[in-house]
């Protein structure tokens, strides 16, 4: 496959788990701001601090108010990592790799784009919120529909899935840090300081609340919830499962080319080193340098994979 086009299906899908990973980044702190009013305009600082834009809404604006947070990581222009620009730039992929997509996955894309384009042409009000991000996440869930019913087991499936679960799990480290400051250094120190309903919050924005409970009943800790986010082999959107599908598309890329890639071995480590620690010794070291630690590892192998496919004219 020329490097152009697997540049253009991995980064399409890259860009389509960012819209939805957004839709649950602004969930989870409009349900935090809700359950502490008081201190809503530290939680909306977070989440764009953890969304990694915090300076360029700072450049536009003096506060955090919702509203303006809101509208900034949804549509605003200035914001070249906004819901509309995000999507749009996954729909510009689309086009790209057209030949290489089904017509399925084609149309999906676009008439995704189109939707969230109507939906999202006027500032979203604070009631309408909860319905609009539930229109990205359902847009997203039919583009996914699309390509795992419709598309041939190959390089070009291979690219997507990997594009797919980087994002995600980039995006599932970023949620979980978004409340990091709550956690205590130690395992030995944690008690009843952490917010057990903010916690709950984060499952329920990346929809692990009622998994979660079947597994570990009333116990929303913030051990518990970090366990269950990194180390779960099973929880679709832990790091830990994450890898387990970046390790499998690597290695079905290398079988195809009968090659043995950096980006394959690079994946391996992560998860030998990096996701094979029990929570104690994450704890132990600090679950935000845990999380800083992983977002680097991830962002290096991103990286790696677009060096050993000869990616072209990388558009992320």
């Amino acid at each position: 496959m020329l490097g152009k086009t697997a540049a253009s299906l991995f980064w399409m899908s890259r860009y389509l788990e960012r819209v939805e990973n957004s839709a649950r980044f602004i969930d989870a702190g409009f349900r935090i701001s809700l359950t502490r009013s008081a201190s809503a305009s530290d939680e909306w600082s977070s989440v764009l601090k953890s969304s990694g834009v915090i300076d360029a809404y700072r450049a536009k604006h003096d506060d955090f108010e919702s509203a303006k947070v809101i509208d900034f990581l949804l549509r605003d222009r200035d914001n070249a990592s906004s819901v509309m620009a995000v999507m749009k730039k996954a729909r510009d992929s689309a086009r790209t790799a057209r030949t290489a997509l089904t017509r399925e996955v084609w149309e999906a894309t676009n008439e995704s784009w189109m939707t969230l384009k109507a939906a999202m042409a006027k500032p979203v009000k604070e009631q309408d919120l909860p319905e609009t991000l539930g229109l990205i996440r359902q847009q997203s869930a039919l583009v996914r529909g699309a390509t795992l019913g419709t598309m041939l087991r190959n390089d070009g499936f291979n690219f997507l899935r990997l594009g797919s679960f980087l994002e995600r799990a980039d995006s599932t480290a970023r949620i979980l840090d978004v409340k990091y400051y709550l956690l205590l250094p130690s395992v030995a120190l944690i008690g009843s300081s952490v917010d057990n309903v903010q916690w709950e919050t984060i499952l329920r924005s990346v929809s692990a609340h009622r998994s979660f409970r079947w597994l570990n009943g009333t116990d929303i800790s913030a051990q518990a919830v970090a366990e269950y986010l990194i180390l779960h082999k099973q929880m679709p959107r832990s790091l830990t499962f994450c890898y387990s599908k970046i390790s499998d598309n690597l290695n079905y890329l290398d079988k195809n080319y009968d090659y043995k890639s950096r980006s394959a071995e690079l994946a391996y480590e992560i998860c030998s080193n990096v996701l094979n620690q029990p929570i104690e010794a994450i704890f132990e070291y600090g679950l935000h340098e845990y999380i800083v630690d992983f977002i680097a590892a991830n962002n290096g192998l991103a990286a790696q994979i677009e060096t050993d496919f000869n990616f072209q004219d990388r558009v992320g």
